[in-house]
């Protein structure tokens, strides 16, 4: 079958719908200077998607001015593979004064965003992405929210766009959910004086999740987590998001002091009390090793110093062969000496060790791991989800020179391609 016919229900009429105008040209900036860059309706990032799990999401894409094509990826959803959004892959990247609609249920509550892949390295970076916020049905303590889009724009540290802190407006002794959303292509460190809970990462909610004090929390790149903090009695409490802005909530009229930057991190491979997966990963029948590496060579003509995969350069990578209903073990390493935010679309990944260290914590459930120079990782994940699946670094730079491989179902095939006619460049 092909990735195009893996569609959401084309009879089902849509429960939330909205239209996206895309542009490349000045891109303004709250309390910065303005950048030329790319916006979505006008600004960037791009309006919230907000959704509720089970409604179906239809999202028209009308590319305007952008010259080099553009696409929506719903990062961290596991959106049909039609939906997916990867230039040469699920479908061609729409040229000027074309369209595309994207039509997918939203499954599970938590917290997205969303991107172009394609020549993504310079749209991203430009701003032409959003947040996506798929609420619970029924709405849990915290209730007061905030969304924290972290963003770089030409060396400008922003929040939702807005060089500046975010304040949040919320009552004494509640507890308040921010939202954090990294976008840029590092690791952002998150981090209070007060103890704070982390009640979710990459869209998946933290079994029992316990309190943190005196460490940070590093999210990576295109990586989120959902933090909890409790307003004190007076005042304010500030949640530092990436070092160069905070998230303060709290009296509008009270700005708590930073805190210093914790030196130990939290580890999530122990964060958290256990509970049942859904499927057994000690009986995967499919294993793979994703092994990063570094030599010197071409890539379309062009000389450098290029990543490798399993000792291979791209385009010459592997291909991950799976089949519906597999479940599959995966060992990354990386022999490198840069960090490398390892991104799978179309599922999510548990961690089952890092080092040779097993998970003791709560299901480490991801779809982005920062994957550290040295660093060996073993993951599982469940084929439920048929399609072609890009499997790259989320450093995106790095994914431009060859970091980035594939998961294909077995019987799946697609007509894109990625060459100079196509004018298909996903990263």
């Amino acid at each position: 079958m092909s990735v195009a016919s893996l569609t959401a229900d084309p009879s089902r009429p849509a429960d939330v719908r909205a239209r996206f105008a895309v542009r490349r040209g000045r891109v303004p900036i709250s309390g910065g200077r303005a950048v030329q860059g790319y916006t979505v309706n006008g600004v960037s990032p791009g309006p919230v998607v907000h959704a509720r799990p089970g409604q179906l999401v239809e999202v028209e894409f009308v590319n305007e001015s952008v010259p080099d094509g553009a696409t929506l990826h719903w990062h961290g959803m596991e959106v049909p593979c039609a939906a997916d959004g990867v230039a040469g892959v699920t479908q061609n990247a729409v040229r000027l004064g074309e369209s595309f609609t994207y039509r997918f249920l939203a499954d599970h509550a938590g917290t997205f965003w969303y991107h172009s892949h394609q020549v993504s390295h310079e749209q991203v970076a430009g701003g032409l992405l959003g947040a996506v916020v798929i609420d619970p049905e029924v709405a849990p303590a915290p209730t007061t929210e905030a969304v924290a889009l972290l963003h770089l724009y030409e060396g400008q540290s922003t929040l939702n766009g807005a060089a500046a802190d975010l304040r949040v407006d919320a009552q004494p002794a509640t507890a308040v959910r921010v939202r954090v959303i990294n976008t840029d292509n590092g690791s952002a460190s998150v981090w209070s004086a007060a103890p704070f809970r982390v009640l979710a990462v990459d869209g998946r909610d933290v079994h029992q999740p316990g309190e943190v004090t005196g460490r940070m929390l590093v999210v990576p790149a295109g990586g989120r987590a959902d933090v909890a903090l409790t307003v004190p009695d007076t005042g304010a409490v500030r949640l530092h998001t990436g070092g160069a802005r905070s998230v303060i909530a709290g009296d509008p009229s009270s700005i708590p002091d930073p805190a210093p930057q914790p030196a130990e991190a939290l580890d999530l491979l122990g964060y958290g009390r256990p509970a049942p997966l859904g499927f057994d990963p000690q009986r995967a029948n499919r294993t793979f090793d994703y092994v990063i590496g570094r030599t010197v060579g071409f890539i379309d003509g062009r000389p450098g110093w290029f990543w490798t995969i399993n000792g291979r350069m791209y385009p010459d990578v592997p291909v991950f062969d799976v089949a519906q209903g597999d479940v599959v073990r995966m060992r990354i390493r990386n022999d490198s000496s840069e960090v490398h935010p390892m991104h799978l679309h179309g599922h999510h990944v548990v961690v089952l060790s890092r080092n040779g260290r097993s998970a003791t914590g709560a299901p480490w459930w991801a779809d982005s791991i920062g994957v550290q120079p040295g660093e060996s990782y073993e993951i599982a994940f469940l084929a439920d989800n048929p399609g072609i699946w890009a499997d790259h670094c989320h450093n995106l730079p790095h994914a431009v020179d060859g970091l980035i491989a594939h998961v294909a179902y077995a019987g799946v095939t697609t007509p894109f391609r990625m060459d100079g006619s196509s004018g298909n460049r996903p990263e």
